[in-house]
C-alpha cells in the first residue's frame, strides 16, 4: 500500500480550513497559518492538453511560453490561484503529451493552433524535458491526466471528420478503418501507463499519485449532435461518434482506472459528473472543433472554462479528501 505522509495530511487540513473561510477572522487566520507553514503541499500536476488547457476558451497562455499551451483557466492554474501559499504547485503539463513524455521522452511542443494557418506561428519550439523532472523525493502529491494521445486520438478525430464528409454523414467509415487497431493500441497504453506509474512512484516514494480520467465528451445519444456543425464534431458521422464513445473514450477511462487500481493509486472519475455537458449539449463544458466562428477560434474538442472549473473541483476534492 502506498504510504500517505502525515505532512500531506496536515497540509490538506490547513487548505480545507482556509478554503472554507471566505471571510476569515483574525483568530481563524492565526489558526491556519502555523499549520500552513508546517505543511505546504508540494504538488506536481502532469498531463496532456486536457490538463494544460490549450484553447483560448480555457484562458490566455501562461508565461513563459514554451509551446505546451498551458492556460490561465486550466485546472492546475485555477487551483494554484485558489490555494495560494498553501501549495507549492509545479505544472509541467504539456499539450500533445503521451505517457512516454511524462516519464521518459523530451517532447517537442506544437503550441496552440491558431487561425488562419492552423498552427502556432511561433512553432517550432525547443524540446521540453520529461514531465517527471518536476517530481522529486519531497513531492507530496502527483496528479496526472494522460492517455488519449497514446491512442492517437487527434489523428483519429481528423480522419473521422474527413471520412464523414466523404461519406456524406452516413455509416461508420472511421470505425471501419480503426476498430481492428484498437486492441493493440490499448495493450500498448496499458503497458506504458503501468511503467509511468511505477516511474512516478520511484521518483517520489512518499507521494500520493492521483490519476485523472477524461470527461463526457460525446453524449449518450450521438444523433443529437448536428452533422456539419463546426461548433460540435463537424462532419463526424453519428455512427462513428457512438463508436468513439463506447470503443475509445469509455475504455480509455476504464484502462486508466484499472491501471491505477493495480498500482494502488487513486483515480478521479470525471465521466459521471460531466454527463449532460458534452460537446453537443446546450450547457457544454467542452467545445467542438471550433469554439467560435467569428472570431475564428480552434478548440479541437477540449474543455472550455466551465469544463476546467469542473475538473478543478473534482481534483481538489480528491487531493484534500485524502
Amino acid at each position: 500500500m502506498r504510504r500517505f505522509p502525515s505532512r500531506l495530511a496536515v497540509a490538506g487540513t490547513a487548505v480545507a480550513l482556509a478554503v472554507g473561510l471566505t471571510t476569515p477572522t483574525t483568530t481563524a487566520q492565526a489558526a491556519v497559518k502555523p499549520a500552513t507553514r508546517a505543511g505546504v503541499l508540494k504538488w506536481s500536476t502532469l498531463g496532456d492538453s486536457y490538463t494544460a488547457g490549450l484553447i483560448a476558451a480555457a484562458g490566455t497562455l501562461t508565461e513563459p511560453q514554451d509551446g505546451c499551451a498551458r492556460t490561465t483557466g486550466s485546472y492546475p492554474e485555477l487551483l494554484r490561484r485558489e490555494l495560494g501559499p498553501l501549495v507549492d504547485l509545479h505544472n509541467p503539463s504539456c499539450s500533445g503529451a503521451t505517457t512516454l513524455d511524462v516519464y521518459a521522452n523530451k517532447q517537442i511542443p506544437q503550441g496552440r493552433p491558431l487561425p488562419p494557418l492552423g498552427t502556432d506561428p511561433n512553432a517550432p519550439y525547443p524540446a521540453v524535458p520529461p514531465q517527471i523532472d518536476a517530481v522529486d523525493p519531497n513531492t507530496d502529491v502527483i496528479t496526472v491526466g494522460i492517455g488519449g494521445n497514446d491512442l492517437g486520438f487527434g489523428q483519429i478525430l481528423k480522419d473521422c471528420i474527413e471520412l464523414g464528409a466523404a461519406n456524406l454523414g452516413l455509416g461508420t467509415p472511421c470505425k471501419d478503418k480503426y476498430d481492428v487497431q484498437l486492441p493493440g493500441r490499448f495493450a500498448q497504453l496499458r503497458n506504458s501507463y503501468d511503467t509511468m506509474l511505477g516511474a512516478l512512484q520511484q521518483q517520489a516514494p512518499n507521494a500520493r499519485v492521483i490519476t485523472v480520467g477524461y470527461p463526457h465528451v460525446i453524449p449518450e445519444d450521438a444523433t443529437r449532435c448536428r452533422y456539419g456543425d463546426p461548433l460540435q464534431f463537424a462532419t463526424f458521422t453519428a455512427g462513428d461518434l457512438g463508436w468513439a464513445r463506447t470503443r475509445i473514450l469509455e475504455p480509455l477511462n476504464l484502462t486508466i482506472e484499472q491501471q491505477s487500481s493495480a498500482q494502488q493509486d487513486t483515480y478521479v472519475d470525471l465521466y459521471p459528473g460531466s454527463a449532460g455537458h458534452s460537446v453537443c449539449d446546450r450547457d457544454h463544458w467542452l467545445d467542438g472543433l471550433l469554439s467560435s466562428v467569428v472570431p475564428l477560434q480552434y478548440a479541437v474538442i477540449h474543455p472550455n472554462a466551465e469544463g476546467q472549473a469542473f475538473m478543478a473541483t473534482q481534483v481538489k476534492a480528491t487531493v484534500l479528501g485524502g
